[in-house]
């Protein structure tokens, strides 16, 4: 029988959708509270009759000391700047709080508040000391922490891609810390579920478009933790784009390596080491290139790498699906480890393919 209760807020969107499909089959976790501002008051079956859930709860506005008499822990899925209103009431009556969202994936929040001026506007905070005491929920990096957490901060799914990829290389410092370029595609997903225009099939189907190019808000997440990995700050170059899929996510990662006559293989092995014990991570053979469907539906990472020796650049192609790894499931990761179980329990690892 589950016993670990969690509150899922913001029950409706693709984040919260998605952490509720993962949750239906855990072994150990219970969905206890649906929250919800738009959706209150109305029964699961009205708003998602595709994913039935026992008992039909009623979606309920997210107070906190409803939350907090339901629930042990609460995934926060909601739009930036809302999570940062209920999570440190939640915290003071001793709920665990996982954040899908950007509140606190940066250690100062005047950094933040730079990064996402328009919710800091809109959404006034001064919350600075959780700002540094929320860990950043890359689990294959920081799973220690993260098992000792009381907030955890979910990566961004680029972040999560792109971090997967350039850690293990920067930590050894095999690569220069300048002239990094992060080349991404993602499924129409990223988006969310709110209606946008350029996300219309009409709009985003039969083209690929780049967006963001310059300054988009997930270049400093990824600077951020790149500089904690190589020891020193980092500036790279982060182009994301817009592919006609729902979802999926493909970064391909450019690096100058500092001993030009390392090979693929060596780069592999590195790699292979990095995450020997990381179950949600899977190193290719070197020549063998991740495709987003292989990871479909799964918290798996895809990640292989090849060396061009004419030029001395480094490329790592990291895959995942930016609903599952690169949001809901690696909160579930972060859920397990702040529950004292392993971090793969109850995540699937095995594609739906083709």
């Amino acid at each position: 029988m589950a016993s670990q209760r969690v509150a899922v807020i913001g029950a409706s969107g693709y984040g919260g959708l998605q952490t509720l499909r993962l949750l239906q089959g855990h072994p150990e976790f219970s969905v206890s509270f649906l929250g919800g501002e738009r959706s209150s008051g109305k029964r699961w079956s009205q708003l998602t009759p595709f994913l039935p859930l026992p008992g039909d709860p009623v979606v309920q506005s997210p107070q906190v000391d409803a939350i907090a008499e339901a629930a042990d822990f609460a995934v926060l899925s909601l739009p930036n700047g809302l999570a940062s209103r209920l999570a440190p009431e939640l915290l003071e009556r001793g709920v665990k709080v996982v954040d899908l969202s950007a509140d606190y994936r940066y250690s100062s929040l005047e950094q933040w508040k730079e990064v996402y001026a328009s919710e800091a506007r809109e959404f006034p905070r001064e919350d600075a000391s959780l700002c540094q005491e929320a860990v950043y929920g890359l689990v294959e990096w920081e799973q220690d922490k993260i098992a000792q957490a009381r907030l955890v901060a979910a990566p961004g799914c680029f972040p999560t891609a792109s971090l997967l990829a350039l850690t293990p290389f920067l930590k050894q410092g095999l690569i220069e810390t300048s002239g990094i370029i992060i080349d991404a595609k993602t499924g129409t997903s990223g988006g969310g579920r709110a209606a946008k225009e350029h996300l219309l099939l009409a709009e985003a189907s039969e083209g690929i478009s780049p967006y963001g190019v310059v300054g988009h808000r997930h270049t400093s997440e990824i600077e951020q933790l790149c500089g904690r990995a190589a020891g020193t700050s980092i500036q790279l170059q982060f182009t994301p784009h817009l592919t006609p899929m729902v979802r999926g996510l493909l970064a391909t990662v450019y690096g100058r390596l500092r001993d030009p006559g390392l090979t693929a293989e060596d780069c592999t092995t590195l790699l292979e080491a990095a995450y020997r014990h990381a179950p949600c991570v899977q190193v290719l053979p070197a020549g063998t290139y991740p495709s987003t469907k292989w990871v479909r539906q799964t918290n798996k990472a895809l990640l292989s790498v090849q060396v061009d020796q004419r030029t001395g650049q480094l490329i790592v192609m990291s895959a995942i699906d930016n609903m599952v790894k690169g949001q809901a499931g690696q909160g579930v990761q972060c859920l397990n480890l702040m529950a004292g179980l392993p971090a793969e329990t109850g995540l699937p690892l095995l594609p739906f393919y083709p």
